[in-house]
């Protein structure tokens, strides 16, 4: 398969590398061409325009089977976000699908973010539960998917939306280095659920999804188990001999700025009507080979 990854970066570059080993013809979309060579490493053809620029995008090849967009905005403003999630989403299906006698049999994946569920009372959350998002960011990451999915509907293509967990990985992991740097602080007792994938998970998801995927679907990427920050900070605290983040108020105004919410994710239907089996089914197998590394790194 000709295959386009639309944000080649820290999910799109091995993605990239991944689907290269299994034979397809990737290409990979990023702005700056300073990562020409870092694609060409990974065997993957280098591609480069900003998608809030339809006029970039004109200038490029636009024959794909698959499509994988997976850019991030580089920024946390509202602005940020609708410029390049939604505006850059419906460039790209423009610019790639004008028509549905131009869609053929396309295959889309679109990495979307758990953040559209807004439950915040510890409840089991699946594709069918509400998205009622607690933040501005996260109703315009939910008009993106809408976007794509009308799109797949009117022009004839297989949409399809994984809404991602919070990534870990490889210099990346939100928690781990709040908790390592010591500014890790408890919401209240803790009580509140995490939600987490590996990004080799999340690499395998996508994979998943553009083979076995089912047209117009949506499918949470979220490992096997959702973890209290209680026992996520404690299990880290064991495990590298540190101290318990201090506590604070669960109605402190930073809490309430951070637009946080509670929930416990379900991923029965990507592992049931995808057949993944996740390579780290908690985050207990992702950050073993991370704890080694920091306990080598402070003998």
């Amino acid at each position: 398969m000709r295959v386009l990854i639309v944000g080649a970066g820290y999910v799109g570059l091995p993605l990239g590398a991944e689907l290269t080993r299994h034979g397809h013809e990737v290409f990979g979309m990023r702005r700056n061409t300073a990562a020409a060579a870092t694609l060409q490493q990974a065997e993957i053809k280098p591609l480069f325009a900003d998608i809030t620029r339809p006029n970039d995008l004109a200038k490029l090849p636009h024959d794909f089977d698959w499509v994988v967009n997976c850019a991030a905005s580089g920024g946390g403003s509202v602005e940020d976000y609708r410029r390049v999630y939604l505006q850059g989403m419906r460039n790209v299906i423009d610019w790639l699908m004008p028509s549905p006698r131009d869609a053929g049999g396309a295959r889309f994946v679109y990495t979307s973010s758990t953040s559209v569920y807004g439950q915040n009372d510890g409840s089991i959350v699946d594709e069918k539960s509400p998205t009622e998002p607690a933040t501005e960011t996260g109703r315009i990451l939910l008009e993106t998917e809408q976007t794509l999915l009308d799109a797949g509907r009117k022009r004839n293509f297989a949409a399809m939306i994984l809404r991602v967990a919070g990534i870990y990985g490889p210099e990346r992991g939100h928690w781990f280095k709040q908790f390592l740097s010591g500014d890790a602080r408890l919401d209240g007792k803790g009580e509140r659920f995490l939600n987490m994938i590996h990004r080799d998970d999340v690499i395998g998801c996508v994979i998943a999804a553009l083979e076995r995927g089912q047209p117009q679907e949506i499918y949470n990427a979220v490992d096997d188990e959702p973890v209290s920050q209680f026992n996520f900070f404690s299990w880290l605290a064991k495990a590298l001999n540190k101290p318990m983040p201090e506590a604070i108020s669960e109605n402190s105004e930073a809490t309430r700025k951070r637009g946080i919410t509670n929930k416990r994710i379900s991923n029965l239907k990507l592992k049931t009507q995808l057949g993944y089996q996740f390579k780290y089914p908690t985050f207990r197998e992702g950050y073993a080979a991370t704890l080694q590394q920091v306990a080598h790194a402070s003998r």
